[in-house]
């Protein structure tokens, strides 16, 4: 179910990657200030955006799930924040490393930017501690989908952020040709929809693999409720005997 054209969109993921990539590397002319270092971008910020926007996406599987009751849509809220999380952790790396690479420091506590997305991050980071402490699976469902629409409409804050903040370190490079000449924009968007892709596929790719455990599961109570009722009608024929 959750496994259909999983193969074609992992080729289409790593095709569209390795493409922007190469865009990035050999096509997009180098920065004159930072040089190659600058090629971090094309990493960074898609890993960013996509990570965002899968916590979007986790809050609206999440709103669907309280108004329906449907637990699929809770599984799905629940995966799209952890692929989410995997990719923030890629970010706030990436980040990390250009930062040094282009401000000597490995963190500028007074860039909008950067504090908005790891107050998200480290928001998120909550949602798993709260759901498993809550042992009863329906109380653990809503809990855990209240969390995500209510974090989920902290997320654009993000993006207001930046545009908002009078003191900005960190550039609007999308705001402008001038900021993404041609070339680097196009190497960026082949990357952004790579990303995109790599995190449908991660996503489909985890909710198949819980499926199929959640169908394991289910077929060995299957079994080992009739070993034992065949245990249980042997048992008076050795009796009689």
């Amino acid at each position: 179910m959750y496994g259909s054209r999983l193969q074609t969109l992992a080729i289409a993921s790593v095709v569209t990657l390795a493409g922007g990539f190469a865009l990035a590397a050999f096509y997009a002319p180098m920065d004159a200030d930072q040089g190659f270092m600058q090629k971090i971008f094309y990493l960074h910020v898609p890993l960013a955006i996509v990570a965002l926007g899968g916590f979007v996406f986790g809050a609206y599987q999440a709103v669907q799930h309280l108004r329906t009751g449907d637990p699929s849509r809770d599984l799905k809220s629940y995966v799209a924040i952890h692929m989410s999380l995997i990719l923030g952790i890629g970010a706030l790396v990436t980040g990390s490393i250009w930062a040094r690479a282009s401000w000597g420091k490995w963190w500028v506590w007074d860039e909008p930017t950067l504090v908005a997305f790891l107050i998200i991050f480290l928001l998120y980071c909550t949602y798993q501690p709260l759901r498993f402490s809550i042992e009863d699976r329906d109380r653990q469902a809503r809990y855990a989908s209240v969390f995500a629409v209510t974090a989920g409409v902290f997320t654009p804050l993000n993006f207001l952020a930046v545009r908002l903040a009078d003191p900005l370190i960190h550039p609007r490079t999308l705001d402008s040709q001038d900021n993404l000449p041609g070339e680097m924009r196009l190497a960026f968007l082949v990357c952004l929809l790579g990303m995109a892709l790599l995190y449908v596929t991660l996503w489909k790719f985890e909710l198949t693999h819980k499926h199929a455990r959640a169908q394991l599961r289910s077929l060995k109570r299957k079994l080992g409720a009739a070993d034992a009722a065949r245990g249980r009608s042997a048992a008076p024929e050795a009796t009689v005997s």
